[in-house]
């Protein structure tokens, strides 16, 4: 079975805000890497494609089953994607995060 996975508006947005900060931050690194955004951006779709074979097994993120977290491995730490299982054909991911970061925008 292979699901579909849309990004919302909001992850997609979530998606422009890490690319602006790792960009911004190597710009104004000595010698930044400016390759480094777009490896990012890379990494993060690769690993929501994976939600098309196999969301389930992603940890929970709530009381719902179908509220779930991938983590996206990257450099030192990555990023968290939250995404919801919407019906048995479509994953709708509703936010993207750094996981150093606190919380969800």
């Amino acid at each position: 079975m292979s699901f579909r996975v849309r990004l919302t508006r909001a992850a997609e947005a979530d998606l422009d805000r890490l690319f602006d900060f790792i960009l911004e931050r190597e710009l104004a690194r000595d010698g930044g890497d400016l390759t480094l955004p777009e490896q990012a951006m890379t990494a993060l779709r690769a690993g929501i494609a994976t939600l098309k074979a196999s969301p389930f097994t992603c940890r929970k993120a709530g009381r719902s089953p179908f509220l779930r977290e991938l983590i996206i491995p990257f450099g030192r730490s990555g990023y968290v994607a939250l995404f919801e299982i919407e019906d048995e054909s479509t994953v709708a991911v509703v936010a993207v995060r750094h996981q150093l970061e606190d919380d969800y925008h």
